[in-house]
């Protein structure tokens, strides 16, 4: 073979390895995700709910609803956060808190000093209170105070539920039934099983103006008015807390706090 020959053959083979190489770095390009992908993702806040306490939190045409489900959507977007809700019964949330099953929970839970020694909570964001509520053709229950030595019904680990174990220890015959969802509750209420439910007062109020109209009434004050709710997280899990209270204190800045607000109670 002569020199200009291999001289040729020489130069189509680098060509050749140039092509090649060409070739191989567009097709890794193609197959690149797009600049960008892999922060877009948002990070994801696993939150716990008892969904089946309205206007707090319920299911509707196959979705989570309620001014609770709206206002943690409100915070987690407030933060840059994608939320996913996992509902649990409601004396499972702090449980399911400590074992890391879900990040926080927020289900009109009341900020109490026993649960304070379990779990943290966020700055207040709903002062509630607790209400009687007794069927609308009772004349006789006027108030808490007429509850003793009666039929009391309430929602297992709530503050209505401690509120009736305190009616039943000031007169022993007293009768309480604890209900896995306020629904039961109400419905042991109509159907004569109870004399009476004791639950928050905003909850008990859109039953009486909902599927309870006509069927059921309040009776007396609101009592244990300094009951206020707040979202739950993990004890110690400041980072987390800190972006709750910081997303909470952004949608009360812009509105969105008193819109969610007027949605569901106004």
């Amino acid at each position: 073979m002569g020199k200009k020959m291999r001289l040729i053959l020489s130069g189509l083979l680098i060509m050749g390895l140039v092509f090649a190489a060409a070739g191989c770095g567009n097709k890794a390009d193609n197959n690149a995700p797009p600049a960008g992908d892999s922060n877009d993702a948002r990070a994801k806040l696993v939150v716990g709910s008892e969904t089946t306490f309205p206007p707090m939190e319920f299911m509707e045409k196959g979705e989570y609803v309620g001014f609770d489900m709206d206002l943690i959507r409100a915070i987690a977007d407030a933060e840059d956060m994608e939320v996913q809700i996992n509902s649990l019964g409601f004396d499972a949330l702090i449980p399911a808190i400590q074992t890391g099953q879900i990040d926080c929970a927020i289900a009109a839970i009341s900020i109490t000093d026993e649960r304070k020694e379990s779990i943290d909570f966020t700055e207040p964001y709903f002062q509630a209170g607790l209400i009687v509520a007794v069927k609308a053709d009772n004349n006789e229950i006027k108030g808490l105070e007429d509850l003793e030595g009666r039929k009391i019904a309430a929602q297992i680990g709530t503050t209505g539920a401690d509120a009736s174990n305190g009616v039943k220890e000031k007169n022993s015959a007293t009768e309480v039934s604890i209900f896995n969802s306020t629904g039961e509750a109400y419905m042991a209420l109509e159907n004569g099983v109870v004399d009476a439910v004791i639950n928050d007062h905003p909850v008990t109020m859109y039953y009486v103006n909902t599927e309870g109209s006509n069927k059921v009434k309040t009776v007396g004050e609101v009592f244990a008015a300094e009951d206020n709710y707040g979202i739950a997280v993990k004890k110690g899990n400041t980072e987390l807390l800190n972006k709750l209270n910081d997303g909470l204190q952004k949608i009360r800045d812009n509105g969105t706090y008193d819109e969610i607000y007027a949605k569901w109670f106004e």
